[in-house]
């Protein structure tokens, strides 16, 4: 009983990977070939790279992205491990399906380039957010980043993605004959990283309020009663004063921070508030369950 729905668990999930991949293969390919391509810009990445080929040679997109991918699979494989290799490149298959096989006979964009390198950004990043919840990738710089991560661990990751994203968005510039290939390939890479984090992450985010306060309860029961959210409180003592105080923190939603604020102030002008923001918060009232897969 337990194997059989331990089977079952396995296919759902299965089918559940092929029907992203399918859903992100499509949209990756409508902000590569159908915006980007014809707007004569190259977005970061490996697919820019092979957009800057198919510009000069007129080799085709998909297959050149899969086979500059190999030595980066090669390189990385031990790192990253066989079975997020095994489920990247099933996404990177789809990925060229689409690209070379499918998109080539659908009508392409060719309004603004502006406009064009915006929405290629949408479609990437939501494509790129669909893979990472799903423990895949579109192969590419991914590989190379966390590689270089783990040999060299004082680098940062985002410095890292940005400096070969950078020199793979300048060569557009004498590729393409245009100085605003580099700027459309920013904006891309930009909208990009922005759409990733707001589709990953913005229905789990929030803000975090830090409140030093000396009625504590007295403001914790209202913010309850205003917002519904709860409160921790933490007896604390101030370092410079000696005296004890109450910090309470609490959890609220972006819309619920400005309400917070004003109940402290309206119970103690003189507490001390310190609003963060928060890419994720799990437990009750927000995410109280994630199965989220991880990338590496």
């Amino acid at each position: 009983m337990v194997s059989s729905l331990t089977n079952n668990k396995k296919q759902k999930e299965f089918l559940v990977d092929i029907l992203c991949d399918i859903a992100g293969s499509i949209l990756y390919s409508v902000g590569i070939y159908t915006f980007a391509k014809t707007a004569d810009f190259a977005p970061g990445g490996i697919s820019g790279l092979a957009l800057i080929m198919n510009h000069l040679w007129g080799l085709p997109i998909g297959t050149m992205s899969l086979v500059l991918n190999i030595p980066l699979i090669l390189i990385s494989y031990k790192i990253c491990g066989r079975s997020f290799m095994i489920k990247s490149l099933r996404t990177m298959l789809f990925c060229t399906f689409f690209l070379d096989i499918v998109f080539p006979f659908t009508p392409a964009y060719t309004g603004s380039p502006l406009m064009a390198a915006l929405y290629s950004g949408v479609f990437i990043g939501a494509a790129l957010a669909i893979f990472y919840s799903r423990g895949t990738s579109s192969g590419g710089t991914d590989f190379l980043t966390v590689t270089i991560k783990v040999l060299r661990p004082h680098l940062s990751i985002g410095v890292v993605t940005m400096a070969i994203d950078l020199f793979i968005i300048a060569l557009g510039g004498p590729v393409f004959r245009n100085v605003d290939a580099i700027l459309y390939g920013l904006l891309t890479t930009f909208i990009t990283s922005i759409t990733i984090d707001k589709i990953m992450f913005g229905m789990a985010s929030g803000a975090l309020a830090i409140i030093i306060t000396d009625k504590g309860q007295e403001i914790a029961d209202r913010i309850g009663t205003i917002t519904g959210r709860g409160s921790t409180a933490i007896r604390a003592m101030g370092t410079y004063t000696k005296q004890d105080r109450d910090v309470l923190l609490c959890a609220c939603s972006d819309v619920q921070s400005h309400m917070v604020i004003q109940t402290v102030h309206e119970i103690d002008e003189n507490a001390f508030i310190m609003m963060t923001n928060t890419s994720q918060v799990l437990g009750e009232g927000f995410i109280e369950k994630t199965d989220k897969k991880q990338i590496f």
